[in-house]
């Protein structure tokens, strides 16, 4: 065993003194700033109304806030005492990503306004402000001293490669693949109780915010601006260190941590005025849920479904069954909802068992094409049972309808209901019962992935044959994973069926209707992070969102699904929020970062002769 040394080395992408870089940097984001109070356009015409002087608007708010980020961190590059808590990784990585943040987004919004409304002419002189001061911005930034890795190869030389913008653009990419977290930070774990407390519950208002931001968005140029906005912030925290921190943080205060989550979750529905967007958290909820539960699947025993959503399916016809809706078979049968919650699952486990005992013997491709058969047998079955092509069971293509709203302790949740100056309407109703579904599910996963056959399912999933070889019973612990995650798909499936009022057959397919179908469940779990809990939940959010508020995208969601898919493989297959053991297992050439590294430098610890 021989151990090397992975040093911090710097580079600039554009060679500037560190001084000009620094003033470019910080003059630019105040110029940014000072131009969203002035009027980029002079018609009313582009979405947000950005021809006001005198207060931002629309997406002139993100470029305030991009700008206000950047010279934040640049400022707190001049190792001034009372902002050196921004950046723990003393690295200017995280300046040059704010800096690109704010670039993306006011450009976008001066090229969003020239093709919406007809060409440049349309700008006031406030917008070349923008695009001048965010450039300069920018210019500065990459001509910081950046961290680099001294491993990686020097940059491609002929052809396009030669071509300025090209190589300024790899220099920064490449600046950027290293985490400035990789440095030895300071224990934020040291810190007085009390303070920690105050940040976690800081962190959880700052995310109900953001969620809450981002489902109000009225028009799809701000959402996509939101998007810019939140993915470059996301990483330049990263790049500060302060991710890497607050998981120290959350890590020594578990229990408070995961109350406050629960807080600001449950305060969601009194920050919204719109039932429609009340709506869209519960959908969220129940997608995120059914994906926790094919994260089991997937995630932790390594078995590709295919056809999953056949077993939501399951769920909320067997529910719709019993619900006393007039269009069921049983339609004198009522039954409260713990039991017609009880009878989706039971149903769903059912057949879970069903498919998953004479299929879980195969393997890889063999089961895959399994899983999508039994999905597509589930839709085309519940299609033919209407009286005439088969038993009338399920109603064919029309379903069943007017499923009634759930009531629990004489409290009705189809009603409105008033609490103190706050009016909750059916969809605030539904979603604090699919919220406390959630943690329930969420308590299910991880007890099952931290127990003893937790353990089992990443054995099978990392070598199925050396895991049998060592005693354990690969086709029981397969099974009991195959119906675990059918289960928890079934319970999820019985509050759907109410909150849609009805269940029909043509969303339980593989792809192609709108969410939840098997590809929107299996790319939530991809990219969110597989093996995770939160990862399922955060690409369920993003995966349902950005085609409910992107209209043009709703016809095209399969290619930006492969999109999405192939770009988050190239560039970080282990998810957006990584499972630790796949990290090491995708980044094996960093090596494992010892934690008593000193004076700026990391040690790996690679196998040697």
């Amino acid at each position: 065993m021989t151990t090397e040394l992975r040093t911090h080395e710097t580079t600039q992408v554009i060679p500037l003194p560190t001084t000009v870089a620094r003033a470019l940097t910080t003059g630019g984001a105040a110029l940014t700033i000072v131009s969203t109070f002035l009027a980029w356009t002079w018609t009313p015409d582009f979405p947000g109304d950005l021809s006001v002087t005198g207060y931002p608007g629309g997406l002139q708010i993100l470029t305030l806030v991009g700008g206000a980020l950047t010279l934040l961190f640049a400022i707190a590059g001049y190792n001034v005492p009372a902002l050196r808590w921004l950046t723990p990784s003393r690295s200017n990585n995280a300046v040059l990503t704010f800096g690109i943040g704010a670039f993306a987004i006011t450009w976008y919004t001066l090229i969003s306004i020239a093709y919406e409304l007809g060409g440049l002419a349309n700008l006031e002189p406030g917008g070349f402000v923008a695009g001048i001061a965010a450039l300069t911005t920018l210019v500065g930034a990459l001509g910081l001293h950046l961290d680099r890795n001294t491993e990686e190869a020097q940059r491609p030389e002929g052809g396009l490669a030669r071509a300025p913008f090209v190589r300024y653009a790899y220099l920064a990419m490449r600046a950027l693949r290293l985490s400035s977290a990789d440095r030895p930070l300071p224990d934020a774990a040291k810190l007085p109780g009390w303070i920690q407390r105050i940040i976690i519950t800081i962190a959880a208002a700052i995310g109900l915010e953001l969620f809450s931001y981002g489902i109000d968005t009225e028009y799809g140029e701000l959402f996509v601006g939101f998007l810019i906005l939140a993915g470059f912030g996301a990483a330049g925290l990263y790049f500060a260190g302060l991710t890497t921190q607050f998981s120290q943080l959350t890590a020594a205060n578990r229990g408070f941590a995961a109350t406050m989550g629960f807080l600001a979750a449950a305060a969601f529905p009194f920050t919204q005025s719109n039932d429609h967007y009340a709506n869209i958290g519960v959908n969220i909820l129940i997608f995120g849920t059914v994906a926790l539960g094919l994260n089991i699947v997937v995630g932790l025993t390594g078995l590709l479904d295919l056809g999953y959503v056949a077993f939501l399916g399951v769920g909320a016809y067997a529910a719709a069954l019993v619900s006393g809706s007039e269009y069921s078979v049983f339609s004198g049968a009522q039954f409260p909802f713990w039991a017609a919650a009880l009878t989706g699952m039971g149903a769903s486990l059912v057949f879970g068992v069903l498919i998953g005992a004479p299929t879980l013997r195969l393997r890889g491709d063999y089961l895959a094409i399994v899983t999508l058969g039994f999905g597509e047998i589930f839709r085309i079955a519940v299609n033919n049972m209407d009286g005439t092509s088969g038993p009338n069971v399920t109603n064919g293509p029309n379903g069943i309808n007017q499923i009634p709203d759930l009531s629990l302790f004489g409290y009705n949740l189809g009603a409105s209901h008033t609490i103190g100056s706050f009016t909750l309407g059916r969809f605030a109703n539904y979603f604090f019962l699919m919220l406390l579904i959630t943690v329930l599910v969420v308590l299910i996963f991880t007890r099952a992935a931290d127990s003893r056959i937790g353990r089992a399912w990443v054995a099978i999933r990392e070598d199925e044959t050396a895991a049998t070889a060592m005693g354990i019973n690969g086709f029981r612990v397969k099974l009991v994973a195959f119906a675990l995650g059918a289960s928890l798909a079934g319970l999820a499936g019985t509050v759907s069926a109410h909150v849609t009022y009805s269940v029909t057959p043509a969303p339980y397919q593989f792809a192609g209707a709108a969410p939840p179908n098997s590809a929107f469940l299996l790319a939530a779990v991809v990219l969110g992070g597989m093996g995770t809990v939160n990862g399922p939940l955060l690409g369920a959010a993003l995966l349902y969102l950005i085609p409910e508020k992107l209209a043009f995208l709703q016809n095209y969601e399969l290619f930006a699904f492969g999109i999405a898919l192939i770009l988050i493989m190239r560039f970080r297959p282990e998810g957006i929020i990584a499972d630790r053991r796949r990290k090491l297992e995708f980044h094996e050439d960093g090596g494992l970062l010892l934690p008593d590294a000193l004076d700026g430098t990391a040690a790996t610890s690679k196998a040697g002769a």
